[in-house]
């Protein structure tokens, strides 16, 4: 089984900022919905307190209204864009300052765990 900490150290060992991780509380969710166990973690090169949350979410309709739930909010308008990416149980959820190509190393070093 995977965890956010998994997560967290393979985007470290990437070479990608996944700093300050601790775990999530009701307040790091906000209006998305309340399920999974996650951490939120900080990209300090975006600005102070920016960065994204890991989620792991074994339940795959949960996982599923999370993910809609993100990407939902970019569609609704392009200043709540964040990238989202799904895989396994996890979702992950960066903020949309982040440029693509970076954003795009994220979700490789996701892939490359040992799913």
């Amino acid at each position: 089984v995977v965890t956010a900490d998994d997560v967290v150290a393979a985007f470290v060992s990437a070479g990608l900022e996944a700093d300050g991780a601790r775990p999530m509380t009701r307040d790091d969710y906000g209006a998305a919905p309340f399920v999974g166990e996650g951490v939120r973690f900080l990209i300090p090169s975006l600005g102070e307190d920016i960065g994204g949350r890991i989620i792991v979410v074994p339940d795959a309709a949960d996982r599923e209204r999370l993910a809609t739930y993100y990407r939902d909010l970019g569609k609704q308008s392009a200043m709540f864009f964040s990238h989202v990416f799904e895989v396994g149980d996890v979702v992950v959820q960066i903020n949309g300052r982040l440029a693509d190509d970076v954003a795009a190393q994220y979700e490789a070093a996701l892939h490359a765990i040992g799913w």
